[in-house]
């Protein structure tokens, strides 16, 4: 979820919109060390919202701890948008439907393999074995945690969907995210006007979220 600087109120508001997004229980977080995921105002915000709930944290220098996320900020974000700044309410309104539509279409349409084993052959070869690809929804599904009725639902949702119609949507929003002018020195963006809200969801939920959007 794009969020906009990275401010108290900003980062609590996109983890209220990315709890209700789960349609299961969050048991433990590991985000990176960056002062915007741990400081005593997000350490309050979790204890308050998910009592039992186990914080990790990466060591420092060492992205291996994170891997899965660090690869994804390359195939789920930079693939598709590169690295150009970012900056005004008319780019993050269209950056969060470009989102709403990768999260459907990586979810439920992108098969992905997992590494099984890495065999030593000889020096500098490395003989790796992958398992079955499958979709991360597949995944999900193989893991017998989700309630009947989120199941359900979001089985119906891919049903729904059309594939080639939604990378055509991906495309169009690509092209209209990058054709929008930077913000100007002279402007200003009050961040309060950038919080999510319920009504900005693409994505009906019909399962129970793990928390109510606020």
């Amino acid at each position: 979820m794009a969020v906009f600087g990275r401010s108290y109120r900003v980062m609590a508001n996109g983890f209220d919109y990315a709890l209700t997004r789960l349609p299961f229980a969050v048991q433990e977080i590991h985000p990176d060390n960056g002062a915007e995921f741990f400081n005593l105002n997000l350490l309050r915000y979790w204890q308050e919202n998910i009592p039992n709930l186990h914080v990790s944290r990466s060591r420092p220098y060492q992205k291996n701890d994170n891997r899965f996320v660090e690869e994804n900020n390359h195939s789920l974000i930079r693939a598709y948008i590169g690295y150009d700044r970012l900056d005004t309410q008319a780019q993050l309104k269209v950056l969060r439907q470009l989102y709403e539509k990768l999260w459907l279409y990586h979810n439920f349409f992108q098969p992905v393999m997992r590494l099984q084993e890495k065999e030593y052959v000889s020096p500098l070869q490395y003989r790796r074995k992958y398992d079955q690809a499958k979709t991360p929804f597949d995944r999900l599904k193989e893991k017998n945690i989700l309630k009947e009725s989120a199941q359900l639902h979001l089985e119906a949702l891919r049903d729904q969907t059309n594939p080639m119609t939604l990378r055509n949507q991906i495309d169009e929003l690509i092209s209209h995210l990058l054709s929008l002018p930077a913000l100007d020195q002279a402007e200003t963006v009050n961040v309060f006007d950038t919080l999510i809200q319920e009504a900005d969801t693409s994505v009906t939920l019909s399962f129970e979220p793990t928390m109510p959007f606020r």
